[in-house]
């Protein structure tokens, strides 16, 4: 393999870069929305248009029209001592996989780096820590939404490549366009999207891609998530491109992984040792860089990565963090390498001038607890410092809402044992061998012991699909003993200025009494505090195969989002936004095993268990009198036609076509990577025995991780035929995400079926998909999860259900032992398999386009035991029954490859089973 060399004499004729001249004003035109730019203090500020809005920018961000002072000056240049370890500053673009790079340069760096929002600080705090502080060794600027050439987007971006020139920088994808375009480079439309796609990239052999192969077939493959590009035809003589694709074409994952590549035999394409970053003014591009412009696009290769020729500056456009991205983490090694040595040959003082304090605190866990900056690590946003330009931008957005709503992520500290009211929980339990199937299983021990009185206030956690060890337990319930209680919550209304956070919660107590109150920092902050209050002895259940105790089951809705880093919801839910019962006493069976438990959780000690006694009773009675309740339920036959069903849809296939033409189109402009775009049918079916329904459901569509909740004082019933796990976090500290994306419908014969399971499993769209929120969970979970911990054991397996075909990955983790269950959930809700990604970016797009609430639909149900594991659902493929009404919502990613026909018929086929099930119950 010949590399080419770093230097002016590169002859780069033979290459033709992709970039399509347009008019680089024009990018900021699609906006819906008027930015405002980072206005630092005491400076003139000038105004710029887009598309005839004026857009308040700092006249710094003007890129070749002012370079800003040397900060560099202030550095001193002495005798050089190697660094331990690399301390970076790592600049969150809003982006959803900002902490897949966090997780990245912990491991590298030795310590993880601070992550920082682009308008976070004030340009005097940067500089406090760059150079008074010396707080950190190098940069990386994050991936994100949108465009460099629009301030709110960028932030501070373009001010710290302008003016930190002796700083290591690396930006990736928003971050590489940003260093073009802080230089003179236009960026321009890709000539199409390009999201969760991979290509082969040839490089020039620079320190930045030390030991990595390059070309075709050599294995050097990664994954891309961007509509925009630098044009390379506009490239200064201070930028020097150092990566390209090796064609216009993309390969999918499962492409890459199945090419006939032995990964021993790329490392002999590796030249070691070269190294030609000198930056040196005498290195550029200059007219030595000759690009032959094309009009076959077929033909282009496409430009992948730049430096700087005097400043030890990079960019690259495709994502390294990728869990696809081959050579990703040498990369950042290798950029760790290009800091160390930069620091060593500058001086040696370095080191004896960084603050003792500072130093150790950043070897403690938990090291982004800097200093006097008003942060409390990973999860937590200056809600103080928001924007008013990001809150601008957000309002444009989403018209006339309400964006006081809105809560910062929680602290990573626990609440003092003193403020809260400590609750001794006691929890005792039996065993029985082998019932479950003795007894009818679980639907006939569901019906026998909690279904009278149409199952009022009664939960049930089915795992009614246990096929392939994808679910194991299931949990189930009524009103019980003392503790029991049940919780409603409300967010307030947005129109109700009085109280500008928060909502409502109420309480139904065991003893019939009910409490109202006011939440301030809304639900999450309420659970919270109730876990934590709860005290016990691990001994008691010990010996217990699954992880829920006691404690609480029921839904969170997905207007919840906004106490999760979203600003505001612009549609109200006609369903409560959370509801859940304490459980205190309970069923378990353990479908592998067909075990039976029985358990009761009491607050303090007490030898008495009557409802065990009662309970263990009942199950002896039932087992006498099973074969009597193994009859099926009837149903009323019905020929199932999704137009003439009577349900009512919230859009016509026009409108819902029109929504896929307008998030394509986002998609094209950079504003997301990936749209879930959703709907919702409704049909009114009056006094239905709900519970029936249920039984109709998960006998016809079982699932792993279906559920029935009936809050009856809420005239409120769920039926959920879930497939997918949103959440689950178990007693020793392992979270895990198993998001679905990719879904194709079962064939009619066996030869159809495997043909289509098939299709799904090698169609490049759905691979995207998958791939763009695999990438968004891993980054969820890494807010959360050790360093170096956040894994993916399973990538894009097929699983089969009664009606379709899914595509389904696992990510898991290793909690911090510094977060919590709810920080868990504030990081990662609502699931992304629901959102797309960036996931803030595209909440707020997807509310401007659904002109509804999605209410329970795109929530969560589960449990949170009382010892602080959970494990929740997402709530898809489900019947919400609510003062007479099902609603059933149903949607899709839509992506840069979406056809909106298509998307519109991938949309039916999941409403298809929960209202065939209704059509057919009546």
């Amino acid at each position: 393999m010949e590399f080419a060399l770093c230097s002016s004499s590169l002859d780069m004729s033979n290459l033709c870069f992709e970039g399509l001249r347009c008019n680089t004003a024009s990018l900021p035109l699609n906006k819906p929305f008027l930015g405002f730019g980072f206005l630092a203090k005491n400076e003139n500020v000038q105004e710029s248009y887009c598309n005839s809005k004026r857009m308040v920018i700092s006249s710094h961000l003007l890129p070749g029209h002012l370079e800003g002072s040397f900060m560099g000056k202030k550095r001193l240049e002495e005798p050089s001592r190697k660094l331990e370890f690399v301390r970076t500053l790592l600049i969150d673009n809003y982006d959803s996989y900002t902490y897949n790079i966090y997780q990245e340069l912990s491991v590298v760096n030795g310590v993880p780096p601070v992550v920082v929002k682009n308008d976070e600080w004030t340009w005097e705090e940067v500089c406090h820590y760059l150079y008074e502080e010396k707080a950190f060794d190098n940069i990386v600027i994050s991936p994100g939404p949108g465009s460099p050439t629009c301030a709110v987007d960028i932030g501070i971006c373009l001010r710290l490549l302008l003016e930190c020139r002796d700083i290591p920088i690396l930006g990736i994808c928003l971050g590489h366009q940003a260093l073009g375009y802080a230089h003179g480079a236009q960026i321009v439309h890709a000539s199409e999207p390009v999201h969760g796609r991979m290509s082969e990239i040839e490089h020039n052999g620079c320190r930045l891609f030390n030991n990595i192969p390059s070309g075709k077939k050599s294995g050097f493959k990664v994954v891309r998530y961007h509509s925009l590009v630098i044009d390379a035809e506009s490239l200064p003589k201070e930028l020097v491109p150092i990566a390209w694709t090796t064609s216009t074409g993309t390969h999918s994952f499962l492409e890459s992984q199945n090419s006939d590549l032995i990964p021993d035999a790329c490392e002999s394409q590796i030249r070691p040792g070269i190294s030609f970053d000198t930056f040196s003014p005498g290195l550029n591009n200059g007219t030595s860089w000759s690009f032959s412009h094309s009009n076959e696009v077929q033909r282009r290769k496409i430009l992948m990565g730049i430096m700087h020729s005097t400043r030890p500056h990079y960019g690259l456009q495709f994502h390294p963090e990728s869990i696809a991205t081959c050579h990703g983490r040498k990369i950042f090694e290798n950029f760790r390498e290009i800091t160390l040595d930069y620091w060593q040959r500058l001086r040696s003082t370095f080191l004896n001038e960084r603050h003792v304090f500072y130093t150790a605190c950043m070897q403690l866990h938990g090291a982004s607890q800097l200093f006097g900056v008003p942060r409390a690590g990973p999860l937590e946003c200056n809600e103080d410092a928001l924007p008013f330009r990001e809150n601008t931008r957000r309002r444009q957005l989403l018209g006339n809402v309400d964006e006081k709503n809105f809560f910062s992520m929680s602290s990573l500290s626990s609440f003092p044992e003193s403020s809260i009211g400590a609750k001794h929980l006691k929890l005792k339990w039996r065993k029985f061998d082998q019932l479950a199937s003795q007894l009818g299983g679980a639907r006939n021990i569901f019906c026998e012991l909690f279904g009278a009185n149409k199952a009022e206030n009664t939960f049930w956690l089915d795992s009614s699909s246990v096929e392939k060890k994808r679910a194991r337990f299931s949990f189930m319930g009524g009103k019980g003993g003392q503790l029991w209680k049940q919780i409603t919550f409300r967010l307030s209304d947005q129109s109700d200025m009085a109280f500008k956070d928060g909502g409502y919660l109420s309480v139904e107590y065991a003893q019939g009494t009910t409490r109202s109150m006011y939440l301030e920092k809304g639900f999450l902050d309420f659970l919270n505090q109730e876990l934590l209050s709860f005290r016990y002895d691990e001994k008691d259940f010990e010996g217990l195969p699954f992880d829920f105790y006691g404690g609480y089951i029921g839904y969170i809705g997905y207007n919840l989002k906004v106490e999760c880093g979203m600003l505001s919801n612009r549609y109200k839910s006609k369903t409560p936004d959370a509801c859940f019962f304490f459980a205190d006493n309970f069923i378990v069976i353990d479908h592998r095993y067909d075990d039976v438990y029985i358990m009761s959780i009491q607050e303090g000690n007490t030898a008495n268990t009557p409802w065990l006694d009662d309970v263990e009773q009942k199950l002896l009675h039932l087992e006498a009198s099973a074969a009597k309740k193994l009859g099926k339920q009837p149903s009323q036959p019905a020929k199932f036609s999704p137009c003439m069903a009577g349900f009512l849809a919230e859009k016509s296939k026009e409108q819902y076509i029109n929504d896929v033409h307008k998030c394509l189109e986002y998609i094209k402009d950079g504003e997301s990577y990936e749209l879930c775009l959703t709907t919702q049918i409704r049909k009114r079916v009056g006094d239905i025995d709900s519970l029936g329904l249920y039984l109709h459901l998960r006998e016809k569509n079982p699932a792993p991780y279906a559920a029935w909740l009936n809050f009856s004082n809420e005239n409120l019933c769920i039926c959920c035929s879930s497939p997918e796990r949103f959440l689950r976090l178990n007693r020793n500290g392992v979270l895990e995400a198993k998001p679905i994306k990719g879904t194709m419908a079962r064939g009619a014969t066996q030869e159809e079926d495997e043909q289509l399971k098939l299709q799904l499993q090698c169609s490049e769209k759905d691979q995207a998909e998958n791939l763009m929120i695999v990438d968004l969970l891993r980054n969820d979970l890494g807010r959360v999860c050790e360093p170096g911990s956040v894994h993916v054991p399973c990538l894009m397996d097929v699983e089969s259900y009664a009606t379709v075909h899914t595509m389904v990955s696992t990510i898991r983790g290793k909690k911090r032992s510094n977060v919590n269950a709810v920080d868990c959930i504030r990081a990662a809700f609502p699931g992304g398999s629901m959102t797309g990604a960036p996931k803030l970016r595209s909440m707020e797009l997807l509310d401007s386009l659904e002109n509804y609430s999605r209410g329970i639909y795109s929530g969560s149900i589960g449990f949170f035991s009382y010892n602080q594991t959970f494990d929740l659902n997402i709530v898809i493929r489900t019947i919400v029954m609510h003062e007479g009404e099902a609603s059933i919502g149903a949607g899709g990613a839509i992506v840069a490859l979406s056809n909106p026909e298509d998307e519109y018929d991938e949309m039916i086929l999941k409403t298809n089973a929960p209202a065939k099930a209704v059509v057919e119950f009546q």
